[in-house]
């Protein structure tokens, strides 16, 4: 931890410079800064010294910028998708009330299921990823993603029929 405090003071404003460029926030930088800290910190013991602590640290930070990217891709992936919804024109207000209703009602269950599963969800459905991809991402198989996927969407169909 001691070695984690004297590099901070060399690092901190790489990590940040790295941010804001990424980002163009200042805002934003300074939070994933903040949070790389945190987690490097939280994680001091699982540094094994086979790089140097700026790589591993770094590394954090990459991580947190790659979440902090699929966060916002889905938040406006789903603004997209609830923008693209029928218009007024070709549909009447109690059809688009119902369809309002039910994308509302989907997106709550979602919002229920654990961080693994939503993630699972949320990237196959409006990040458009093959299970493949997910698979990697998340660090499993093609085949568990495409099974936990199915069995998730199973589970939502359920709740949503009982709820409507």
């Amino acid at each position: 931890m001691k070695k984690l405090e004297e590099e901070y003071e060399k690092i901190h404003p790489k990590i940040y410079t790295f941010f804001y460029a990424k980002t163009g926030n200042q805002a934003t930088a300074q939070d994933l800064c903040h949070d790389t800290f945190y987690e490097a910190c939280k994680n001091i013991a699982s540094f094994n010294g086979h790089s140097t602590l700026s790589t591993w640290v770094f590394s954090i930070a990459n991580n947190l910028l790659k979440k902090y990217y699929r966060k916002n891709k889905y938040q406006q992936s789903l603004m997209q998708k609830l923008a693209s919804l029928p218009d007024n024109e070709t549909h009447s207000l109690e059809e688009m009330a119902e369809i309002n209703e039910e994308t509302k009602i989907l997106l709550h269950h979602i919002s229920k299921l654990d961080d693994a599963s939503r993630e699972i969800i949320l990237l196959r459905i409006y990040g458009e990823l093959s299970f493949a991809e997910i698979g990697i991402l998340i660090g499993k198989s093609e085949n568990y993603t495409r099974v936990t996927f199915h069995r998730l969407k199973l589970k939502i169909q359920k709740l949503m029929e009982e709820t409507l």
